[in-house]
């Protein structure tokens, strides 16, 4: 039988490290739960509001990391996809997917933080047009979080010199690249200043 110095020996031995902190708090949750409960009431885990909620907690917690690692295989894929494409020189002709903003920054990623021009390019031109998802307007509005303002901007000043000289090929707008590079905010302040002296809209679908 112990002793009430060994059950204080006990309780200070376990205070001293924080798990032990918590496996005593746990003791005394679960012996003030049986001590409010009917007398000879045993602790069933499956009963206890507490262990269940903790349980939730971790099945959550798991399913969040497995859709993390999931999304994190996805991005990989399709990065490696698209360098494949660079590779043949057929990226311009793929269609912008969903999350391909995140894959530009695995690219980026893997460049070294060096900024990927040419992907960049790719997305502007698709944003643009309202090429592959981009055609779903709700894509287009949340690519205004997820894009850079470079490509932003780019994109919005491909949308009205398109808009201005349909017939114009792209290797005709190769210079908006080179000002939107040289000047973000010039080349976004100029498609702004076209959309509203023409009173178009934006890559995005919104009215000026």
């Amino acid at each position: 039988m112990s002793t009430p110095w060994t059950r204080r020996s006990a309780r200070r031995s376990l205070a001293d490290d924080t798990r032990g902190r918590a496996e005593l708090a746990e003791w005394e949750r679960i012996a003030q739960l049986l001590a409010d409960a009917a007398t000879g009431t045993a602790h069933d885990p499956d009963t206890d509001p507490h262990v269940q909620e903790e349980l939730a907690a971790e099945a959550a917690a798991a399913a969040a990391r497995e859709a993390d690692l999931r999304e994190a295989q996805r991005i990989a894929a399709r990065a490696d996809e698209l360098e494949a494409l660079r590779e043949f020189g057929t990226l311009e002709q793929a269609e912008p997917r969903e999350g391909d903003e995140a894959v530009r920054d695995e690219l980026t990623r893997r460049a070294g933080s060096y900024v990927q021009t040419d992907v960049d390019a790719w997305l502007a031109h698709a944003l643009a047009a309202h090429r592959g998802h981009y055609a779903d307007p709700a894509a287009r509005e949340a690519a205004a979080g997820l894009l850079p303002p470079p490509v932003l901007a780019h994109a919005a000043l491909l949308a009205e010199l398109a808009r201005l000289v349909p017939d114009a090929g792209p290797g005709q707008l190769v210079f908006a690249a080179r000002l939107t590079a040289a000047d973000p905010e010039a080349a976004a302040d100029l498609a702004a200043f076209l959309t509203r002296a023409t009173g178009t809209t934006d890559p995005a679908g919104n009215q000026a």
